[in-house]
């Protein structure tokens, strides 16, 4: 009861109202923000065609068995019909992966669980995309390929299961610790791969395997009141991000908790020497986070590690408990990245870094590429944060990397460690800042 009620504190806390507005609101690069990002309707789950509660189709109420078999005929059946919701009532049920098919969306109705399945061999390796990469690997537990309009929506839950996963993956690492991610099997909860105009709102997405949501070449994508989570102590969930964004335009995330055992967001798009070369990569842009409360993660808003060009990039108005950065530029050495006009606005809380730049050498390769390829952070600002943290500036010398037209306005920081190299960013701007109540000339 106690876990229970900590979580509803949690959502409440996530979905207080903000009242912070934007006038003659465009992103960094000066483009308009259009109304999309302003209309914050709710799906109803009238409007969403034909409802096909799963245990009105042969779908036991009996929590402990794999039922993926006869809940993926529901959504073949449902598609073949024209399409419809998928409902998942009160109750627990188990399953593997699951593929929702053109017309179709899934409703978790409140009391509702749908939980992943503990065993690898519910989730056949099949085409996908990990870590800037296209290739063979297991899907999610809920996946979308091709689906415009797809949805999740109710105040139920979607539960990966993931400690089996976890306690493989720490095993494997204490055998050897420069394991890879993708060397321990895991699946991660949500996968959406070229889709259009998708929503998510209200549910709560727990306990994933490996990535909570991934969304990898998708357009207008909304999430909204979200509560996303796996744990960080005890049996720590590795990887669990709890969005990943890879190569998507106009993306918002709004009212949402996050607290997961990695990175909160992290916007991908591909990884290596020649990553930019590749068709299968590509660039982000048109990413609004706003009025979200981030709890323990190891970033609130991250670039990279696997990611080659990065624009008009907002987070604002958003609370921070206990991140370990508040934003983080990841530079790949082994990759060309360009992480351009971004705004960081409107923060208050905690963080262990504000601002980091450094080297991301895990898994370095320059699969024989004679130079290293230089990265660029640029048109980046940082503007009415309230912060306390161990370290503000993290920003490391790298000769990799430029870095220009930095802009530091009107923040109220408290660090231990005050030491601000300038000589590092050309064209860097300190209006207003205050480290520790002295004034930053």
């Amino acid at each position: 009861m106690k876990t229970i009620f900590k979580i509803l504190i949690c959502i409440a806390f996530a979905q207080v109202s903000f009242s912070q507005q934007y006038a003659n609101d465009t992103f960094p690069d000066g483009s308009p923000i259009t109304n999309w990002f302003k209309d914050y309707s709710k799906i109803q789950l009238k409007d969403l065609g034909k409802k096909y509660t799963i245990t009105d189709f042969g779908v036991s109420k009996d929590s402990t068995k794999i039922q993926t078999i006869a809940i993926q005929k529901i959504i073949d059946k449902a598609a073949a019909n024209g399409g419809g919701v998928i409902v998942i009532p009160k109750g627990v049920f188990l399953s593997g992966a699951l593929f929702f098919k053109s017309k179709t969306a899934l409703y978790v109705s409140e009391g509702g669980v749908l939980k992943g399945s503990g065993n690898i061999a519910d989730y056949p390796i099949m085409p996908s995309r990990m870590e800037g990469q296209n290739l063979d690997y297991f899907p999610a537990l809920v996946n979308a390929y091709g689906v415009d309009n797809f949805s999740i929506s109710g105040k139920g839950t979607i539960n990966g299961n993931g400690k089996k996963y976890w306690e493989a993956f720490w095993q494997r690492r204490k055998e050897n610790p420069k394991c890879t991610n993708l060397e321990v099997s895991r699946p991660r909860l949500v996968f959406v791969w070229n889709s259009n105009n998708v929503q998510f709102q209200d549910v709560k997405l727990i306990n994933s395997g490996f990535w909570t949501n991934h969304f990898y070449k998708c357009n207008n994508v909304k999430l909204l009141d979200l509560y996303i989570f796996s744990p960080h102590i005890a049996i720590k969930a590795p990887s669990t991000d709890a969005v990943d964004i890879d190569i998507c335009n106009n993306f918002l995330i709004k009212g949402c908790y996050m607290s997961v055992n990695d990175d909160a967001i992290a916007l991908k798009g591909g990884k290596g020497p020649y990553a930019d070369q590749d068709k299968n990569n590509g660039p982000n842009s048109n990413i609004i986070i706003e009025d979200t409360n981030f709890g323990f993660c190891h970033s609130a808003l991250t670039n990279g590690s696997e990611s080659i060009h990065n624009k008009n990039v907002i987070m604002r108005n958003c609370k921070i408990d206990g991140a370990s950065r508040m934003l983080w530029l990841k530079m790949r050495p082994d990759t060309p990245q360009r992480y351009e006009y971004i705004r960081v606005e409107d923060i208050k809380g905690e963080a262990k870094t504000g601002l980091a730049i450094f080297a991301w050498k895990q898994f370095f390769d320059l699969k024989g590429r004679p130079d290293i390829p230089l990265s660029y952070g640029d048109h980046v600002t940082l503007k009415n944060i309230d912060l306390n943290c161990d370290t503000f500036y993290g920003v490391e010398n790298d000769p990799n990397v430029r870095l220009s037209n930095f802009t530091f306005e009107n923040l109220n920081i408290n660090t231990k460690k005050t030491d601000i190299d300038k000589s590092v960013i050309k064209g860097v701007v300190f209006k207003n800042v205050y480290v520790n109540k002295q004034l930053i000339e």
